[in-house]
C-alpha cells in the first residue's frame, strides 16, 4: 500500500531546494549576517539539504541538518559525502517539536520553508534559547503580499499551512516581540514561486498520476487544487526571508533532544 507521507515526500522532492536561483536567495540572506568565524549552524527542516550544503560553503563552519523524513536525509548524506563536506556537515532525524539542545549551542538557526509547522512566532520564541548571545535566526516563510486576501482564498487556506500566514509587517512585529532585532528582510520575487515550485509541482503531479494511478489520486488531487489556486490568485502567494539577531534576555528551559 502506498504510504501517504512517502508520496508527499516524493512529490515535493527537490522543489525549492537547490536550483541556482533558489540558492542565490540563501546566499543573499546569509550575506546580511555580520562576519562570523566558522559558526555553528542548525538547519531546521533541512530536507535534502540544498541550503544545508550551501551554508557550509558560505560559512566555512559546521552545519547540523534536522528533519523527520529519513529517505530525504539519506539522500542528503550521500550528497554530503560527494561534496567532500562530511567533516563539517552532519544530519539527524529529529522533529522540530521535540528538538532541544543546551542553551546557546548555535551561532545561527536557519529555517527555509519549515517554521510553519509550529508557526512563525512560536518558532522564533521556542528556538531563541538555542542561539548564542547575539546570535542569529534566519527564516524563510510564506507572507501575505498585502492584507485582506480574497475571502474565498482565505477560506481555502484555513485547511492548509497557509492558514496562519502573516504580512511582512506582522512578521517584523513578531521578530521584535520574541526578543530579536531585525537585521534585514526581503521578499522572494513572485516568479520564483511559479518557475521553481508550482510549475515543477504540476509536472510532477502528472508524472506520479501515471506512476501510481488511482492509489495516489486523493493526495495528487489535493496538490493539483493548490496549483489551481495559485494560477487564479498568483499575486496573493508570496514569501520572504527574515534575518534577526538575538537580544540579551535570561534564557531557560529543559534539555531533551540534541
Amino acid at each position: 500500500m502506498l504510504n501517504r507521507a512517502d508520496l508527499v515526500a516524493e512529490l515535493h522532492e527537490g522543489l525549492l531546494q537547490a536550483s541556482p536561483a533558489r540558492l542565490e536567495l540563501t546566499r543573499r540572506a546569509y550575506r546580511m549576517i555580520p562576519g562570523l568565524d566558522r559558526p555553528r549552524i542548525l538547519d531546521v527542516g533541512c530536507g535534502e539539504g540544498g541550503p544545508t550544503l550551501e551554508l557550509a560553503r558560505l560559512s566555512n563552519g559546521e552545519v547540523l541538518g534536522l528533519d523527520i523524513h529519513e529517505p530525504s536525509l539519506e539522500r542528503l548524506r550521500k550528497r554530503i559525502d560527494e561534496s567532500g563536506l562530511s567533516d563539517r556537515v552532519r544530519v539527524a532525524v529529529c522533529s522540530m517539536l521535540e528538538m532541544d539542545f543546551p542553551d546557546g549551542t548555535f551561532d545561527i538557526i536557519w529555517s527555509e520553508g519549515s517554521i510553519h509547522v509550529v508557526g512563525f512566532e512560536r518558532g522564533l520564541g521556542d528556538w531563541r534559547r538555542f542561539v548564542k548571545p547575539a546570535g542569529f535566526v534566519v527564516v524563510h516563510d510564506g507572507i501575505l503580499p498585502q492584507p485582506e486576501p480574497p475571502p474565498e482564498l482565505r477560506d481555502h487556506w484555513q485547511g492548509t499551512y497557509y492558514r496562519d500566514i502573516k504580512t511582512a509587517r506582522e512578521c517584523i512585529d513578531a521578530v521584535a516581540a520574541q526578543g530579536y532585532v531585525l537585521v534585514g528582510h526581503f521578499r522572494v520575487p513572485a516568479d520564483v514561486w511559479w518557475d521553481e515550485y508550482f510549475a515543477p509541482l504540476a509536472e510532477r503531479i502528472r508524472f506520479l498520476r501515471e506512476k501510481y494511478g488511482a492509489e495516489a489520486r486523493a493526495v495528487l488531487d489535493q496538490e493539483e487544487t493548490e496549483v489551481g489556486w495559485f494560477k487564479k490568485y498568483p499575486d496573493w502567494y508570496g514569501s520572504g526571508f527574515f534575518v534577526a539577531q538575538k537580544k540579551p534576555r535570561t534564557p531557560g528551559g529543559n534539555h531533551r533532544c540534541g
